[in-house]
């Protein structure tokens, strides 16, 4: 492998991140399996951090794609109106928004999540004429001076190199201890003038925080926050990058949990391929930028919407697809909890197919994840410290796959605890 790696150590950058993770280079995928240059497959349980929901290289979205291609269908087209636009507006519509009551608009930013919350942020400060966006402990929105503002994670903050303004951070539920309900701190800030807190033009949140270390918000408090926004003047901005596109068992993450946002930012899985495309779906009263008062040259990707229409339709058509998904998030958390059993201390995160083990320190995770890998799993960690071993399959894993990638999981556990028990004896 050094002849091909080389290329990469000379000149990519040391911005690289995943591919320290998995020592080789892959050159082939389909459904939950990638195959690396020497031929070996590996399950993905990674799933380009949940861009590929639906795995890789679905058959019907490729020759969808395909014809749309060589029938010298558009490849860019800005925000022209477009067939495929037209179609993937339809299957949106009709699949997804209207069966939920929702009466929201789609805005086409760039092809990035951190755009899509940028986006968000400006237009709940038009729609509010305010400037401060309430955000919460371990949140992730993303990478650029705005969306970073918002960002939790000291890491990522530190890497901005400059001051970032215009939000104030609040706890998130469970942050400081499932005695305390953090709604109760955020009711009191907001109601009291002096607290300090300006009134927000914004409360932003993910209900379930991917990169924070799967922390998973109870309904009631999802609930109160979103009356404590309309109480208070705000939007509810839901950032359902991560979670959304069935992760968390439904569409959005925040179904049956009585809530509304008034925008909710999309990207990742929303294009169904892994191509690029971000969504910001916003009430028709916010729906107040000028034309291309926030542009950019990949607004919209015409080949994703090809992939997103397909992907509507053949897995949200009916709610057979969701109903599978509940039998395999009660897979996952059935398995992760036989790795819990294995390390002191341990905990289960998230929900839905969204999951994972806090294992109580970045080190022991990332061993654990070293080991899956060489095994035959590609798996990775996520919270403020890399303690979490975070599970992110493709929605469509078969079931007897999704079976044999946990028990590989469970056996790095095992060998990776043992390792440690003898060194420590």
């Amino acid at each position: 492998m050094t002849a091909i790696s080389d290329i990469f150590e000379r000149r990519e950058s040391e911005a690289r991140s995943y591919c320290r993770g998995f020592n080789t280079v892959f050159t082939k995928a389909s459904g939950s399996m990638l195959t690396d240059h020497k031929g070996r497959s590996y399950i993905d349980f990674l799933a380009g951090c949940s861009s590929l929901n639906y795995g890789h290289n679905d058959p019907d979205m490729k020759t969808a794609l395909v014809d749309h291609i060589m029938n010298d269908g558009l490849a860019h087209g800005l925000d022209l109106h477009t067939d495929t636009k037209a179609d993937f507006l339809t299957a949106f519509e009709t699949h997804i928004l209207e069966p939920r009551g929702m009466d929201h608009r789609l805005m086409f930013v760039g092809p990035t999540g951190a755009n899509a919350v940028e986006a968000a942020m400006k237009i709940a400060r038009k729609a509010t004429g305010r400037t401060n966006i309430i955000a919460f402990t371990n949140g992730f929105h993303g990478v650029t001076h705005g969306a970073l503002a918002a960002t939790g994670n000291g890491y990522h903050r530190g890497g901005a190199g400059t001051s970032l303004n215009g939000v104030t951070r609040m706890p998130y539920d469970g942050y400081l201890g499932a005695e305390f309900d953090t709604a109760d701190l955020l009711e009191t800030m907001l109601d009291d003038a002096s607290s300090g807190v300006d009134a927000p033009a914004a409360i932003l949140l993910e209900t379930v925080q991917g990169e924070g270390g799967l922390n998973a918000a109870r309904p009631e408090w999802v609930k109160r926050v979103a009356d404590l926004a309309k109480k208070h003047g705000a939007l509810l901005i839901v950032d359902d990058i991560q979670a959304g596109c069935g992760r968390t068992g439904r569409f959005f993450s925040f179904e049956e949990m009585g809530i509304k946002p008034d925008v909710i930012t999309m990207a990742k899985s929303v294009s169904g391929f892994g191509l690029p495309m971000a969504l910001v779906l916003v009430r028709p009263e916010y729906d107040i930028f000028g034309p291309a008062e926030h542009n950019g040259t990949f607004r919209g990707n015409t080949h994703a919407f090809v992939t997103a229409r397909v992907a509507i339709e053949k897995f949200w058509k009916t709610d057979d697809f969701q109903k599978e998904l509940a039998i395999k998030a009660d897979l996952i958390a059935e398995g992760l909890a036989g790795l819990a059993l294995l390390i002191p201390g341990a905990t289960l995160k998230g929900r839905g197919l969204m999951r994972g083990v806090d294992v109580g320190s970045g080190e022991l995770a990332s061993e654990i994840c070293a080991r899956a890998f060489q095994k035959g799993l590609v798996i990775e960690t996520s919270g403020p410290n890399d303690e979490v071993v975070k599970v992110l399959a493709a929605l469509t894993t078969p079931e007897a796959t999704l079976a044999k990638g946990l028990n590989i999981l469970l056996d790095a556990a095992r060998d990776v605890v043992e390792t440690e028990t003898k060194a420590a004896g």
